[in-house]
């Protein structure tokens, strides 16, 4: 059977003003999506981390009693906080046919420039996990060392000054409690100059 190769089913979301960006790798395949938006797997606690992080309940963005978040809360939420988000990879081949990192073969990654074009206020990139990390750091003209999770550094960008902060993968593989991973993320914030709760 020939391998599929699959293009991010939907596009970067850029609020014009965003000083934040959230990069993942690639969305999960269709059957695994709860909502047409990023981090669209029900199992993935991102919005759930957002929720803790911004307003003390996890279920903030929740569906009702849907096994699905909300988008359009999700997007408002976002668009008022100025945090965009963008998968580093724009198309791959799912290996095992699943969301795993570890198994996605990267057939082309993210245009960076023409992304963070369309956001000038953008200083800051938080990277979810290890493999985004990789990929975006593969996207810059000069080496940098991978930073451990947690960490920030900074780097130039077509002579902008950024910073990238390996934060950790809010996927439930990843083994690190959902509070921890809200404290994680919540100090990425902080850093960014952003309040939360």
């Amino acid at each position: 059977m020939a391998e599929v190769i699959e293009t991010r089913p939907f596009p970067p979301f850029l609020p014009s003003q965003a000083t934040v960006m959230m990069m993942g790798t690639f969305p999960p395949a269709a059957e695994k999506r709860a909502m047409e938006f990023h981090y669209p797997n029900f199992q993935n606690d991102m919005w759930r981390v957002f929720g803790l992080v911004f307003f003390g309940e996890k279920d903030h963005f929740r569906k009702g009693e849907e096994k699905a978040m909300d988008p359009e809360k999700i997007k408002q939420f976002l668009d008022e906080k100025g945090i965009a988000s963008c998968p580093t990879v724009y198309k791959a081949i799912r290996e095992h046919g699943n969301a795993s990192d570890a198994f996605l073969d990267v057939v082309e990654t993210v245009n960076l420039g023409d992304v963070l074009k369309q956001i000038p206020d953008c200083k800051h990139i938080g990277t979810t996990g290890g493999k985004a990390t990789e990929i975006l750091l593969s996207l810059l003209p000069e080496k940098v060392k991978l930073p451990k999770t947690g960490e920030t550094i900074p780097f130039v960008y077509d002579g902008r000054e950024l910073t990238l902060t390996r934060l950790p993968s809010t996927s439930r593989a990843y083994p690190l409690s959902l509070v921890k991973k809200a404290d994680a993320y919540k100090n990425f914030f902080h850093q960014c100059g952003l309040t939360t709760k």
